[in-house]
Parts: C-alpha cells; structure tokens; sequence
C-alpha cells in the first residue's frame, strides 16, 4: 500500500490542522491506520489510529478531546483533525497502515513495529 501525508504547516497555539492520509491499494490487506510523530530528539510515538472495519478510534492521553481522526468511506483517506494545538505537539507527523484491526482496549497502536506501511513526514510546527 502507497502511503501519502499531506496538511502540515505552521500554526500559533490554540489554531488547527487536518492532516490527511491518501492510501492506494488499502481496505483489501491494511484494517488498521495511524498517525504517528516524531520531534526532534525524541522517539517516534503513537498518536492516533482507526480501525477500517468497526471504525473503532484509539487516541494517546495529550490529544484526547483535541485530536480527531476519522477514515472515508471508501477507505481511501485517513484524515487527523487537530484543535487546540499546543506547541508540544510539533513534530513530523506520519501515517502507517497495519495488517490487522486494533483490538479494542489495545494500546498496540503505539508500536510503530505493528504497522507495516508507512508514509513520507508531514511537518506540523505550533508557535507559542
């Protein structure tokens, strides 16, 4: 599956962004996708993902309740939509594609070594 992140950009606190996640050749293989970051001089960590199938959302602590993602119905694009944005959350954003729904409750879609596609960065940078 070809991954594609695009919508990152420079925004003050307090603003948003919708990234999106344009997938080819995703649903048939992929019942999984995720957002994941990294900033500069930290690991990469899970920050959201989206079950194709039962449309199920997991969300890390920091971004509950700011971050939304949500999947299109014919299972091409993943978009996150971020409000809120805090300067923390500035980092290279990407997503991922794993071969298999997160079960409910998991915390697997923190592990970027469960995911199995993954996309080119797109920047997201939050100015205080």
């Amino acid at each position: 599956v070809q991954l594609q992140a695009s919508g990152g950009g420079l925004v003050q606190t307090g603003g948003s962004l919708r990234l999106s996640c344009a997938a080819s050749g995703f649903s048939a293989e992929h019942d999984a996708v995720g957002w994941f970051r990294q900033a500069p001089g930290k690991e990469r960590e899970g920050v959201s993902c989206i079950n194709s199938g039962d449309g199920n959302a997991f969300y890390e602590d920091s971004v509950k309740g700011r971050f939304t993602i949500s999947i299109d119905n014919d299972l091409s694009t993943v978009y996150l939509q971020m409000n809120s944005l805090k300067p923390e959350d500035t980092a290279v954003y990407y997503c991922a594609a794993a071969l298999a729904a997160i079960p409910s409750g998991s915390t697997w879609y923190r592990l970027p070594s469960y995911f199995t596609s993954w996309g080119q960065g797109t920047l997201v940078t939050v100015s205080s």
